[in-house]
């Protein structure tokens, strides 16, 4: 942690921040939340924002339905980490081992691992986004578990690269040498040094991930309506948008810092793990053990 402290910069703080207060808004989501996201009332449907003429019980508004704004956009803070979380997890550790076995093995497992990469990636992504949320019908799991079955192909393509240079180093010839078992070599030697660059993608991939399932969720292909989340309030209010401003206005806003949050902690991952700035050097952890 200190050393985090030590190496932040403005892009770094500015990151972390939003990171931080959409965590907190996906965790505490019942205390912050002032009304039920769900909670219909017809009677102030369409209603504008408190500084726009509207009431202090709901401050950015309500929906078609009386649902109030400001409550579904923290509740749909939970559906975007969630979802973010645990695709970029399932696909980080599918794409990161089928890597490390074709780049430290190579041969017929590698020929095999790449080909399949070669033909995943030669379907674009949101073409099988849509075929699969089409064939399976749309839910959360179905959402992740596409995001799984089509990104994966991007750690797999690092690892193999970074591994196929680290097994000719010379600390990794010496495990060879010392007797230990390959699963050792792989898990204490080769994944320590692979950490760095991989973290980097998953951290940039967390806010895809939240672009997509917004874009999925708005072409009703996402999470079920009775779910808020920030791609269905944007698909609700895109009829309403020209007398409720409001509706796609703030949701909106949220994804927009949200995935500019992680793009910049990304960044400024990327800028600590690059050799060239003198930072820290993943590919020396293994030398020292």
């Amino acid at each position: 942690m200190s050393w985090i402290l030590r190496r932040l910069d403005a892009k770094g703080i500015l990151g972390f921040a939003i990171l931080a207060v959409v965590v907190l808004c996906a965790v505490a989501a019942p205390w912050l939340s002032p009304l039920d996201p769900n909670a219909q009332d017809l009677a102030s449907a369409i209603a504008p924002p408190a500084f726009g003429g509207g009431t202090a019980e709901h401050w950015l508004g309500t929906d078609r339905l009386g649902q109030d704004v400001l409550s579904r956009i923290i509740y749909g803070s939970r559906v975007s980490l969630v979802t973010a979380l645990a695709a970029v997890a399932g696909s980080a550790l599918v794409g990161t081992v089928l890597g490390m076995i074709a780049g430290y093995f190579g041969g017929f497992a590698a020929t095999v691992v790449m080909r399949l990469v070669d033909i995943v990636l030669a379907v674009p992504f949101i073409l099988l986004a849509l075929v699969f949320m089409t064939v399976f019908g749309p839910s959360l799991l179905n959402v992740i578990i596409a995001f799984i079955a089509a990104r994966w192909t991007q750690y797999t393509r690092i690892a193999y690269g970074l591994v196929l240079e680290l097994r000719e180093r010379e600390f990794i010839q010496a495990c060879v040498a010392a007797g230990l078992t390959t699963t050792d070599i792989l898990l204490r030697h080769v994944l320590v040094n692979l950490a760095g660059p991989l973290l980097v993608v998953a951290t940039l991939e967390l806010g895809f991930v939240i672009l997509i399932e917004s874009g999925l969720s708005f072409l009703g292909l996402g999470t079920p309506p009775e779910v808020p989340s920030w791609g269905g309030m944007l698909q609700e209010g895109r009829a309403l948008i020209n007398v409720a401003w409001w509706l796609t206005t703030f949701p909106g806003l949220a994804i927009m810092l949200t995935v500019v949050g992680f793009n910049f902690i990304g960044d400024w991952m990327r800028d600590q793990f690059d050799p060239r700035t003198g930072s820290v050097r993943p590919t020396e952890i293994g030398s020292r053990d």
